[in-house]
Parts: structure tokens; sequence; C-alpha cells
């Protein structure tokens, strides 16, 4: 253990598996504490108990904007005060938009958007009187790349990068650093809606990633020295022609 986030606290949404768990993971190994966030309350019990006691849950429905808005209390409740928030929860909707439907269109929305930006709403000003954290967001390459087969998915990311860039210019001043970890196609749950013919191919030709590799980048855009933000951080298996 490298121990390079001692004394460092933590917050991660949707930490109870794929991208979050792992960067969960890495983080603990690297001395934070770390309060993974999710609403599958059994699980994350499960997951924290596990991973030790610098893990600890946080049961929070990210589409209930009350809970959101009143979890930094919680979060610094049972870990202290918070010096990062991994806003990294999201959902995936793919196919052809003429044959979408609106209704999980707005739930993806309004879990890729709307609750990802409460949350930063949440924390900033406590960073901001702090005058120091790191907000990073699970972004995706759809966020740079508009992606044919992904319309509204893909839409939600630009939301991310604009919504992120624009705050980041604004807070810069209190010293705190916001950047985005955009991953290509990674091994998660949020695949599941992928055609299966297209899943197979990715799989047998490499083109996806493990969440291990996201964590890897996150924990590099943390351990910066603090005059140097990593804005975006692109990473790609290096299949992927985009």
């Amino acid at each position: 253990m490298a121990e390079s986030m001692k004394g460092k606290v933590a917050a991660i949404t949707g930490a109870a598996s794929g991208i979050g768990l792992e960067c969960a993971r890495t983080l603990l190994a690297e001395g934070a504490t770390v309060v993974m966030i999710d609403r599958a309350e059994d699980r994350l019990k499960a997951l924290c108990e596990e991973l030790g006691p610098n893990a600890r849950p946080l049961v929070v429905d990210l589409l209930d904007g009350p809970q959101v808005s009143s979890m930094l209390d919680k979060i610094i409740e049972i870990a202290g005060p918070l010096d990062i928030l991994h806003a990294n929860a999201g959902a995936y909707v793919g196919g052809p938009a003429a044959e979408g439907d609106p209704d999980a269109w707005d739930r993806m929305l309004n879990l890729n958007i709307n609750a990802a930006f409460r949350c930063v709403r949440t924390v900033l000003p406590h960073m901001i009187e702090r005058r120091t954290g790191d907000i990073i967001f699970t972004s995706s390459v759809a966020g740079v790349v508009p992606v044919v087969w992904e319309p509204v998915y893909t839409a939600s990311k630009f939301a991310v990068q604009a919504f992120l860039h624009a705050t980041r210019r604004q807070v810069s001043q209190h010293g705190i650093r916001m950047g985005a970890v955009l991953p290509g196609p990674v091994v998660t749950a949020l695949l599941d809606d992928w055609p299966k013919a297209k899943m197979e191919e990715a799989l047998a030709n490499g083109s996806l990633m493990q969440p291990k590799e996201v964590a890897e980048a996150v924990l590099f855009m943390l351990t910066r020295p603090r005059n140097v933000v990593i804005r975006d951080l692109v990473i790609l298996p290096n299949s992927v022609d985009l």
C-alpha cells in the first residue's frame, strides 16, 4: 500500500458495483476512508464488511432529490470532512432514437445528469469553505465523440462535460479541482443493453476494458500536484478506433 490517499475522505456514488466499486477498492488500498453510496442496501453493507473499517456504507436513492441534498451531513457524520466526490453513478440506454422508450430515457437522464449535478451542488459549498477538494465525474468517450448507436446516452454525457467545465472554471479559485474520466467500453452492468452480437464481438476482439483500468486512471488524476488538474482523461481499449 502506497497510501497516497492517507487521511483523505472520498465519497463515491454507484459504489456497489462496476467502476464505482473498483474505485472504492483502489482508494481504500491507498489509505483513504471511502463512503460508498448506493441504493442497494444489503449489497452495500456486505461489501463494506468485506472491504474493512475504512469503507463506510451510505444508502441513498440518487433519484430522490431530498436524499441527495441531505447526504453531505451524513458523509461528514460517518467519515469526516469530504475531500473527494466521485460522481460515478449512471445508467445506459442505447439503440435508435426512433425506436426508443422515452420513459427509459427520462430515468437515465435523471440519473446521469440531474442526480450527478445535484450531488455536486450538495458538496460544493463545503469544499469552497475548506478551500480544497476534488470532484471527478465518470463520463464517457461518448461525451466528446457522438456515438451513433447511443444518441440519448451520448447527449447525457455531453451535458456532463458542459456542466463540469463551466463549473470547474467557477470554483478553481477556491482550490477545487474538477475533472472527468472518459472511458470507452467497460465490462459493467451498463452494457447489458448492448445487442448480443455486438457484445460477443467486443469480447472476442479485446475492445472492452475492465473497471480496474478506470480506477487506476482516477487515482492518477487524484494524485497530481494540487497546482495541476487533469481536466479530461480519455482511456480506450487499444483496438477501438475513435
